[in-house]
């Protein structure tokens, strides 16, 4: 039975899109149990696999990250994240606060030892519908050269666990595909991977080529993964709007539409990105899954699902066995 603690009261729909995908979550997962943080009175799940822990505390968007986990200690965070480290759960889930959710993962679950610097990590869609595996998406905006090759390590264990890959091609993000590209970071960082043994370094990727299935994972730093990821976000919106926009332009273009109705949901499907879930953050002794802040049920779903293949796959376990030649 694989347990995992949820925060009720985290994202901007919260508590009710988390307790549709946790209703949908016990009910396709016989072997799922639920550890449910929040508000008592606002939870109408009966369950006998969906325990409900009461908070008297909530932590905002606007709350300052560390300052909140240190002072909010009822918080249905805080005491998510407390589960996890006391062992009661194998990994919890929140659509809050990106920075607390961070800071309760440093603070409260701890880094794995050798980990510098954990990284968000996230799936992307790709042409072939595979997806590739992309970090760092925010945890570190200044980053050395180290701490890019310690992503490309995490990222390797992650593409080999939960996404199935053997042997994954990892790239490091970069402005050429040429070996010297770049600046003083990924000169430094391509170095390093080009000389490790521990993954299969297949040297630079463009930006341009992120979906295009060159790569099983790609590396960078949290800040230029952020903006890549809100990007890609905001295109894919903006794609969707023009087309229905054109589509509804004339009765030969709504007939058009009607025709290719299933073949437009499957690329639509396959560029959503409440498929592949939230956010995981790599490097923590313990699972800790960041769903989107506007998360709609499909999407806390996934990310529901994807801790529960972490838990099973034992990717923490993994990574502490093999982090150790992170200070080869």
């Amino acid at each position: 039975m694989v347990k995992i603690a949820v925060d009720m009261m985290g994202g901007d729909d919260a508590p009710e899109i988390v307790l549709e995908a946790v209703e949908k979550a016990v009910q396709d997962f016989e072997d799922l149990e639920i550890m449910l943080f929040g508000d008592e009175s606002q939870c109408h799940i009966k369950h006998p696999r969906v325990s409900i822990h009461h908070t008297t505390e909530k932590i905002t968007m606007e709350d300052e990250p560390v300052r909140a986990i240190k002072r909010k200690k009822d918080s249905s965070m805080v005491r998510m994240a407390e589960a996890v480290k006391n062992g009661e759960a194998g990994g919890c889930v929140s659509a809050g606060n990106t920075g607390a959710l961070m800071s309760a993962g440093l603070f409260i679950v701890g880094r794995l030892k050798g980990v510098s610097r954990p990284a968000l990590v996230v799936t992307l869609p790709t042409v072939s519908g595979k997806g590739v595996v992309f970090l760092d998406v925010g945890a570190n905006a200044d980053a050395k050269a180290e701490h890019l090759y310690q992503n490309a390590l995490l990222g390797h264990i992650y593409a080999v666990n939960l996404r199935g890959i053997q042997n994954p091609k990892v790239a490091l993000l970069n402005i050429g595909t040429e070996d010297q590209k770049g600046n003083s970071l990924t000169k430094k960082a391509f170095e390093l991977m080009n000389q490790s043994q521990t993954f299969n370094f297949v040297g630079n990727i463009e930006a341009k080529s992120i979906m295009e299935d060159e790569a099983d994972v790609i590396v960078t730093d949290g800040f230029t993964g952020n903006m890549i990821l809100k990007n890609l976000e905001g295109i894919a919106k903006s794609v969707g709007k023009i087309v229905k926009k054109d589509l509804l332009s004339s009765f030969k273009n709504k007939l058009a539409a009607l025709i290719l109705k299933k073949d437009l949901q499957s690329i639509a499907k396959q560029l959503d990105y409440s498929e592949y879930g939230g956010s995981v953050l790599l490097g923590l002794d313990g699972i800790v899954v960041k769903a989107h802040g506007s998360s709609n049920a499909k999407a806390f779903y996934s990310a529901i699902k994807q801790a529960k293949i972490a838990v099973e796959t034992q990717i923490v376990e993994n990574m502490r066995e093999k982090v150790g030649t992170l200070n080869e």
